[in-house]
C-alpha cells in the first residue's frame, strides 16, 4: 500500500478546559504539544487557536501567531489551519487568523449542519470558566453555517489568493456531492484530500457501514483524483483509524477529536494518541509518510510562501 498520512488535531474548539487538564490552551502548550505530535509521527498538524486567558476558542491573528512561529521553527510538519474555527463564530471571524497566516493547508467544512455538543455536559457541575457550560448547553440550538457562498469565499480567499490546499471535511454524504459541485464549476482541482468526519451529533455516525458507503461514493465521484482520511470523534477514534488504514486511507487523531487514550483514561498528550495510531498502522504494514512526502502527495506550495 501507499504511505500513510497521520494528521493530528491538537486542540480544536469542541472540548473545554474543564474536561481535561491535558487539553492545550495557551500558545506555549499548543506549540509544545504540536511539536511533540510531529516528533511522534504526525506529518500534518491541524490547528485551532484559543484565548490563553480562559481557553475559549479564538480565531484572532494574535492568538494564532502566539504559537505558529514556534511550531514552524520546531518541526517541518505541514501546518493546516482551521477555517471552521468554532460553530458559534461568523465566517469573517473564522477566517481572520488563516487569512493573516497564509498556511500551506487549511480545512474547509463542506456543508451546513447541526453541531450538537450538549451531550458532553454529562454530570459535570463544576467548571473552570463561566463560558463553558452555556457554550455546550446552547448547542441544542446551534447551526454550523457553511453555505455554498461561504465555501466559495474560502476557496477564493484561502486557495486562489493565498495558495492553500484543503482538507475537505465531509461530515455526511451530501458534503461529498457539494465537493463534486465545486469540482464541476472548476473551483477546486485534484488531488482532493477528503477527511471523513464521523461521530459528531448532527453528522454521520462512526459506524463501519457508513464509512464504507462514504468511500464507495467518493470512489464513484472522484475516482483516482482523491485521497481520503478518517477521524472519529470520541471512543471510536482508534477503531475507525484502524479500519481506514486497512482500506488504504489516511488517519487523523488528536485531542480535538477525543480526549481519551483508552476507556476511562485521559490522554496525557496529543503525542500519546499519535504514537498509538502509528503502532496500529505500522502493525498493518503501512509506512508513515514524512512531511515532505506529504507535500508532494498533496501538491502543497511549501513553507516558503507562508505568512509566519
Amino acid at each position: 500500500m501507499s504511505k500513510i498520512i497521520i494528521s493530528c488535531a491538537v486542540t480544536g474548539s469542541i472540548h473545554t478546559p474543564s474536561m481535561s487538564p491535558y487539553l492545550p490552551v495557551t500558545a506555549e502548550e499548543i506549540a509544545e504539544q504540536a511539536i511533540g505530535a510531529a516528533e511522534a509521527g504526525a506529518s500534518i498538524l491541524h490547528l485551532h487557536a484559543r484565548d490563553p486567558a480562559n481557553g475559549r476558542p479564538s480565531a484572532l491573528p494574535e492568538h494564532f501567531m502566539g504559537f505558529l512561529p514556534t511550531i514552524k521553527s520546531g518541526t517541518d510538519a505541514v501546518i493546516n489551519l482551521t477555517t471552521g474555527g468554532s460553530a458559534v463564530m461568523s465566517l469573517d471571524e473564522r477566517l481572520a487568523g488563516p487569512l493573516a497566516a497564509r498556511p500551506e493547508m487549511c480545512s474547509l467544512n463542506m456543508g451546513t449542519m447541526n453541531f450538537a455538543l450538549y451531550p458532553m455536559l454529562g454530570k459535570r457541575t463544576e467548571w473552570l470558566h463561566d463560558w463553558e457550560e452555556p457554550f455546550l448547553r446552547d448547542s441544542d440550538d446551534l447551526v454550523f453555517k457553511n453555505t455554498p457562498r461561504d465555501i466559495e469565499s474560502v476557496l477564493r480567499l484561502m486557495g486562489e489568493e493565498r495558495g492553500a490546499r484543503f482538507e475537505f471535511e465531509c461530515y455526511d454524504l451530501s458534503h461529498l456531492h457539494m465537493l463534486d459541485h465545486f469540482r464541476s464549476r472548476g473551483l477546486v482541482r485534484p488531488p482532493f484530500f477528503i477527511q471523513f468526519v464521523m461521530g459528531v451529533l448532527g453528522g454521520v455516525a462512526a459506524e463501519p457501514e457508513h464509512f464504507a458507503y462514504l468511500k464507495q461514493t467518493a470512489d464513484r465521484l472522484f475516482g483516482e483524483d482523491y485521497m481520503f482520511s478518517v477521524l472519529a470523534a470520541g471512543r471510536s477514534q482508534m477503531e475507525m483509524a484502524r479500519l481506514g488504514a486497512a482500506m488504504g486511507g489516511h488517519v487523523r487523531v488528536g485531542l480535538e477529536d477525543n480526549l481519551y487514550i483508552a476507556r476511562g483514561e485521559l490522554a496525557k498528550s496529543n503525542a500519546e494518541q499519535v504514537s498509538k495510531v502509528r503502532e496500529i498502522v505500522e502493525a498493518d504494514g503501512r509506512e508513515v509518510a514524512t512531511p515532505d512526502e506529504v507535500r508532494a502527495m498533496l501538491d502543497l506550495k511549501g513553507v516558503a510562501d507562508v505568512g509566519f
